[in-house]
């Protein structure tokens, strides 16, 4: 068997293909197929901005959809709870999620929704940029996520050779 290790950045996942077949720890990433991710994360992890995909090399990631729910109080302080990953070489923001009286307790908050802000002309679910991280973070340069100890990601995407 031909295993090859790649670096995975600040997450604890680490990518790698075993007989041809790309996996993480959580098992096997196929290009062309949807993948969900469900990864709890603490409200400190969103502050700092925390990896949910490390970078693949020679790979990149497709947004299909996403969905966040505050858990254990209501999200508030900081202006939104955003994914961030990497587009034409710039940092993009395919869901902002607002904090305004939209992202509260145990209430699904979707990419696109009420309260959810997506890329114009459906630039969120474009292909992000190849060997590039995606992360949920904070609105940038403003206060902390705050009240809620948690956010549940559910995340659906798709890996495709760059």
């Amino acid at each position: 068997m031909q295993i090859k290790d790649y670096p995975a950045g600040r997450s604890a996942a680490k990518p790698k293909y075993i007989n041809g077949v790309l996996t993480f720890d959580a098992g096997p990433l196929i290009p062309g197929v949807t993948h969900t991710l469900r990864h709890r994360v603490a409200t400190a992890e969103v502050n700092a901005g925390h990896v949910v995909l490390p970078a693949i090399p020679g790979f990149k990631y497709r947004i299909v959809d996403c969905k966040m729910i505050a858990i254990g109080g209501n999200a508030a302080t900081a202006t939104s709870v955003d994914l961030l990953g990497t587009q034409g070489g710039s940092a993009a923001r395919p869901v902002v999620n607002a904090i305004a009286a939209t992202f509260n307790r145990s209430v699904v908050l979707r990419m696109g929704a009420s309260g959810s802000t997506v890329l114009a002309d459906g630039a969120s679910f474009a292909a992000m940029d190849a060997n590039t991280a995606i992360s949920i973070t904070k609105q940038s340069g403003g206060s902390g996520l705050g009240t809620a100890a948690h956010i549940d990601l559910l995340l659906d995407y798709a890996i495709e050779k760059a």
